[in-house]
């Protein structure tokens, strides 16, 4: 069996985490290089290497995973302004290979993203 990722070890409790959310289908945590005054990660506990490796069969699951943000979000007072990211790939500065939401908030953002 291959490694487990840095995200499989936190959801099977291997690794220790700010846990802010879970449920049968996905996991959400502080993250530990925060970029915003609030920064989570929400992954799902289906290890899809990256975004464009999930399949129509993932459509609801990757529904679910941006309404797990927006409630995240929202519990720490920032339902009104926060954003989401999907890094895809090492170019995109992808790190961990296990699709994951991160949810920032708390800090003005540019547009276009850096």
């Amino acid at each position: 069996m291959a490694n487990k990722t840095l995200f499989e070890r936190i959801i099977a409790r291997e690794i220790p985490a700010s846990i802010l959310y879970e449920d049968t289908r996905c996991i959400a945590f502080g993250d530990i290089n925060p970029q915003a005054p609030f920064h989570a990660l929400v992954v799902p506990v289906k290890p899809i290497p990256k975004l464009s490796e999930s399949t129509a069969a993932d459509a609801e699951l990757l529904g679910h995973l941006l309404q797990v943000a927006a409630r995240i979000a929202a519990e720490a007072g920032y339902a009104g302004a926060f954003r989401l990211a999907i890094n895809n790939g090492a170019e995109a500065g992808q790190t961990v290979f296990h699709l994951h939401v991160h949810v920032l908030a708390g800090r003005p953002f540019l547009w276009p993203p850096g």
